[in-house]
């Protein structure tokens, strides 16, 4: 099934050029109304070169002035040749079979019946244009028409293409497609849609999550601060180093910057209420140390979520050569959905 986007916004016409499955583009007079365009030709010729495909109104009360409009279009600077869109009438089936007969494409729209669509069909229109969203408004089965006229062009083997329009809502093109539709256009609204579905948002993050765990090092999500306190230091060096690089922690490390220990916000209430405010100033040599948890820069990530998960810490140091060079936040692992 051919696609085209409904629009004259040329934001949403690049991003759905982006794609690569835009077929064309259609475009009325309202959408250019609604947008401000006052120079619509300069709008035609800026949209020929765009997209693909281009379907445009020819409007006029008669067969000439469509046919008039057709020549005024087609002496633009135009980079393609337009398909021209005209509202179905016997006037307009007129200048169609004209204007086919001469070599152009022409999409008959404002479809709303069997009898409209199978004159159009029977002029040559390219395309034959019912409005889905228009009927359906209106309390009719839409898509039995276009069953209907999907039926007809095969049954009686005309050439011209069926093609959904006014479409509201994703279950529209999906009624179009199991239908048999030649063509579809719809709004950026509901094209940006079609790829998408919560259970493939939610089976794509895992995967990712998963990939991230088994390829990405430990040393690939450390904090760019390193906060570290040698132990000959004082307790306002590491209040110092914390608040510095906004972490709860900090390394303790000997004179060969060999890992001793990890001092924490945590350690600071405690010792505070143990010693009193002169706390500040006493030495990290004068505390002792439990061995803190570590995991080597090399590691693969999902080791360090397994360290968390199983300790429930907030900070762990990631060490080369037992030497720190930085820590992982468990904030971090959270805000990359690596943790519950």
């Amino acid at each position: 099934m051919e696609l085209f986007l409904d629009s004259v916004n040329f934001e949403e016409i690049e991003e759905a050029v982006k794609l690569g499955t835009l077929t064309g583009l259609t475009t009325t007079p309202t959408f250019m109304f609604r947008h401000g365009i006052t120079d619509i030709d300069g709008a035609i010729v800026k949209l020929s070169g765009m997209v693909p495909s281009l379907h445009i109104e020819a409007l006029g009360n008669t067969v000439d002035e469509i046919k008039a409009e057709v020549e005024r279009i087609m002496k633009l600077p135009l980079k393609k040749k337009p398909v021209f869109k005209i509202p179905v009438s016997n006037h307009g089936i007129s200048a169609c079979r004209q204007l086919v007969d001469k070599g152009f494409e022409v999409n008959i729209h404002l479809v709303y019946t069997l009898n409209q669509a199978y004159m159009a069909m029977a002029a040559g229109a390219t395309y034959v244009c019912p409005l889905v969203g228009r009927l359906h408004d209106q309390g009719h089965d839409a898509m039995a028409l276009i069953e209907q006229a999907v039926d007809t062009a095969e049954w009686y083997g005309y050439k011209s293409k069926i093609m959904v329009s006014s479409v509201r809502h994703p279950e529209h093109v999906r009624q179009a497609l199991l239908l048999g539709a030649h063509a579809c256009t719809i709004p950026w609204s509901v094209m940006k849609m079609l790829p998408q579905n919560n259970l493939t948002t939610v089976g794509s993050e895992q995967f990712l999550e998963h990939t991230r765990l088994m390829t990405m090092k430990s040393r690939e999500v450390i904090r760019e601060a390193n906060p570290v306190c040698k132990i000959s230091g004082s307790v306002f060096d590491a209040i110092a180093q914390m608040t510095e690089s906004r972490l709860g922690a900090v390394s303790i490390v000997d004179d060969k910057n060999q890992l001793v220990g990890i001092f924490t916000d945590g350690d600071i209430r405690r010792k505070l209420k143990e010693h009193g405010a002169g706390f500040v100033n006493m030495k990290m040599s004068d505390f002792t140390y439990n061995k803190p948890l570590t995991v080597n820069a090399d590691a693969l990530l999902y080791e360090a979520v397994e360290i968390f998960n199983k300790h429930e810490y907030d900070n762990l140091i990631v060490v080369e050569n037992n030497a720190p060079i930085g820590m992982i936040d468990v904030q971090d692992l959270v805000k990359m959905n690596l943790l519950g």
